[in-house]
């Protein structure tokens, strides 16, 4: 019987792997010749080595990389989008400034939403949209009060504003759109030269421009534009943003984009770039000569929106109407001047106080350095706070580390957007209790903002009275100190009482997050506390 010895293990491969074959070393090859071929391939598999045991260790390292997840909550503008912005300025500044040239086009539209929503308010028309509902359900009727005498001539010269509004929305709503502004009025009695005849205030006529700054608007779905909470509770303007043609019949609307949409590509000039002026605003020289850029409408209706806001007249019935429009999202106002400008560019605090609403889950990622300058993943979520976007929270529960909850304290006496019934302060305690009692966040450190203290202020200051519209307040001080030790036990004892870990501790903060130098230092500690709490979580402390 004859044995088969097995082959060599070389001449096995060489037979069955062709390329095993053609690297097979030579028959004739010299012990000179073999030494240096061995010398080679032990160098090559020591350097095969390195490489694999490098990537065992960037695996390894990537394993055990520490991540956190935070999700922002809160009612629709209670200050979520503002606080992931501050995120972006705080950890990824660069990004964040190279996208300010395109809000430049939401400020605009903030701004004439503004003054489009006081231009019908002062109407001497009881019924602007022609529908037979008086949209000023009001205790003071608008029939009476103030006359505006420049009204006419206001509407004259401003009217080119509701053309652009359109324009700005259909952009932001479909950023491929490449229809231009039309700058020549589509109606005879569109004259942009009828502007310059509104006369300004003496000391607002000859006053220098100051540098540029932006704003982005955001406009709630109401089914009327003021609706008050009680009859003497003073009203804020909607926020800016949807149709408000006085001659459409249609209510405005929330100007929103989905997450998706790359609408800051529309109005990013990228196109359009002649030259750099400045490595520091990145100002792009140009756009002004642009005769479709939608500054040329805003620069000429400049004068008239300064005249409109001047208006002694205008202030007196706003007042009467109970109309505060400082309290709107994306109030600019105060910076016609500024936003008018031909070369206006936004700062970072443009930025930050713009609305817009985006449909979705807004989520932006950061490599933040710990004490000991290791390098966390941080993700932030920023989730719809409106009622029909609430469900879609839970299912960011899971694997959550932090909440920061965003409470706007300062709307004690508002109402929400989707429910004129409903207090928007009381509607944050519910959503308060609801989210410390939910047994899914048992484990996860929850942070308190009780947002828009600066408003507070300015409205306690005013003589809003907080007992008028939360009666368990009773004849406590209506001043700011007791004020916030009201709320700020009040949430607190929510938590006390409902939440799911008795033990956890809660961290609340009094923040204006438009406030850059005192949200930084919050938002410091705040990381910290994530990033400790985390890392013992991981046992890596």
């Amino acid at each position: 019987m004859t044995v088969m010895m097995p082959l060599e293990p070389n001449r096995r491969r060489s037979l069955s792997d062709p390329l095993a074959a053609a690297i097979q070393p030579p028959e004739d090859e010299s012990p000179a010749d073999r030494h240096r071929r061995l010398q080679a391939e032990h160098e090559a598999k020591l350097v095969s080595d390195r490489i694999d045991e490098m990537l065992r260790e960037e695996k390894k390292e990537k394993r055990m990389k520490p991540e956190v997840k935070i999700l922002l909550l809160g009612q629709s503008e209670s200050g979520k989008s503002t606080t992931l912005k501050q995120f972006q300025l705080m950890h990824a500044p660069a990004a964040f400034r190279a996208d300010r040239l395109a809000w430049r086009a939401v400020v605009y539209l903030n701004l004439v939403r503004s003054i489009l929503r006081i231009l019908d308010a002062v109407s001497p028309d009881a019924d602007p949209d022609g529908d037979g509902v008086d949209l000023w359900p009001v205790a003071s009727n608008r029939k009476f009060g103030t006359r505006v005498a420049k009204y006419e001539q206001y509407r004259r010269a401003l009217e080119p504003l509701r053309e652009l509004e359109e324009h700005l929305i259909r952009m932001l709503s479909a950023p491929d759109e490449v229809e231009p502004v039309r700058i020549t009025p589509s109606k005879p009695d569109w004259n942009l030269h009828n502007i310059t005849s509104v006369s300004l205030p003496p000391s607002t006529s000859n006053s220098r421009r100051p540098s540029p700054v932006i704003t982005i608007p955001h406009r709630r779905k109401v089914s009327s534009p003021f609706t008050p909470t009680s009859p003497s509770t003073a009203q804020s303007l909607p926020s800016p943003g949807g149709s408000s043609s006085s001659s459409s019949k249609s209510k405005p609307t929330e100007v929103s984009v989905h997450t998706t949409s790359n609408w800051k590509k529309a109005f990013s000039l990228t196109n359009k770039i002649k030259s750099t002026k400045s490595a520091h605003t990145n100002e792009i020289e140009g756009w002004w000569d642009d005769p479709s850029d939608p500054v040329h409408v805003i620069n000429a209706c400049g004068p008239a929106m300064l005249g409109l806001w001047k208006d002694p007249n205008v202030k007196q019935r706003l007042r009467e109407l109970r109309l505060r429009v400082e309290e709107s999202s994306g109030f600019f106002l105060d910076e016609i001047s500024r936003i008018t400008a031909l070369r206006y560019f936004p700062t970072d605090q443009d930025v930050l106080k713009a609305r817009l609403k985006t449909l979705g889950v807004v989520e932006h990622s950061f490599s933040i350095p710990d004490s000991n300058r290791r390098t966390i993943e941080w993700k932030i979520y920023d989730v719809g706070g409106a009622r029909n976007q609430r469900s879609a929270w839970a299912p960011y529960f899971d694997d959550v580390n932090a909440i920061i909850f965003l409470a706007p304290i300062s709307a004690f006496d508002q109402v929400l957007a989707e429910d004129a019934r409903v207090n928007r302060l009381e509607d944050s305690f519910q959503l308060w209790k609801s989210l410390v009692s939910n047994k899914l966040l048992t484990n996860v450190s929850i942070i308190l903002f009780l947002n828009k203290i600066d408003l507070l202020q300015a409205k306690l200051r005013s003589g809003v009275r907080l007992r008028d519209h939360m009666p368990h307040y009773g004849d406590r001080p209506n001043d700011y100190d007791s004020v916030s030790k009201y709320f700020y036990n009040k949430f607190g004892a929510v938590h006390q009482e409902f939440s799911a870990h008795k033990a956890r501790e809660l961290k609340i903060h009094f923040t204006s997050v438009t406030d850059t130098r005192r949200t930084a230092t919050i938002m410091k500690n705040v990381r910290d506390i994530i990033i400790a709490t985390n890392l013992k979580s991981l046992q890596l402390m």
